[in-house]
């Protein structure tokens, strides 16, 4: 349940910060949140990755319909892509590796700073 509320806290939070913020935002949100809802390093790398990836997936998608894939195929002629759609589809991958690094460090970070705890003296 709680890799559910933070994939989906994740998605909601990074969509409305890279409306008004850089692209780097969903990063620190993908941070924030797995300080916030402590997870497993594996776990959290995967929650937060499909947040931020579906987020991207989104506002890429959107940007991409309303300019009718102008944009979208003039960057894949750039970089020597056969069609407008892989570009569309790295954009998520990109955020995919951004936040879910951005998780996975917070969960790391967690983990440096826990205590140890002490076996029992036999």
């Amino acid at each position: 349940m709680r890799f559910l509320f933070v994939f989906l806290l994740t998605a909601i939070a990074a969509y409305f910060a890279l409306l008004i913020m850089p692209w780097w935002i969903s990063m620190l949100i993908a941070f924030f949140v797995v300080l916030l809802l402590p997870m497993s390093q594996g776990r959290s790398f995967l929650a937060t990755a499909l947040g931020v990836g579906l987020c991207w997936l989104v506002v890429a998608l959107v940007a991409d319909i309303r300019n009718e894939h102008l944009l979208s195929t003039k960057m894949a002629a750039l970089f020597h892509l056969p069609s407008y759609i892989l570009m569309v589809a790295l954009s998520p991958l990109t955020g995919f590796i951004t936040g879910g690094l951005g998780g996975w460090t917070a969960a790391a970070l967690r983990d440096l700073f826990r205590e140890k705890q002490q076996a029992p003296a036999a």
